[in-house]
């Protein structure tokens, strides 16, 4: 499902319009993207939580080449899905 499958699928379920919708979708994911870029945790129940991760360094292999190389340390955003969420998936 793309995100306009998505946006049709809140619309039906919904009553809204595609366009409400649509808005509404997108205002959503701006919040927790911006949430979660200034360390913040958002836990949305059922469902599951967005929160960032801190990557340590560490050494890497330039796979064409075959050079050892070291990757730095970074933060990246990280998913964790849900009791309810990870129930439906697998029963």
């Amino acid at each position: 499902m793309n995100k306009g499958e998505l946006v049709d699928a809140i619309a039906d379920k919904t009553g809204v319009t595609k366009k409400q919708a649509d808005v509404t979708l997108s205002a959503a994911v701006d919040v927790i993207i911006d949430a979660v870029s200034h360390g913040d945790k958002v836990t949305l129940v059922g469902f599951g939580s967005f929160e960032p991760r801190d990557r340590k360094a560490r050494n890497g292999r330039n796979p064409q080449t075959g050079k050892k190389l070291k990757i730095p340390a970074t933060r990246v955003p990280a998913f964790s899905a849900g009791k309810l969420f990870k129930d439906k998936v697998a029963p």
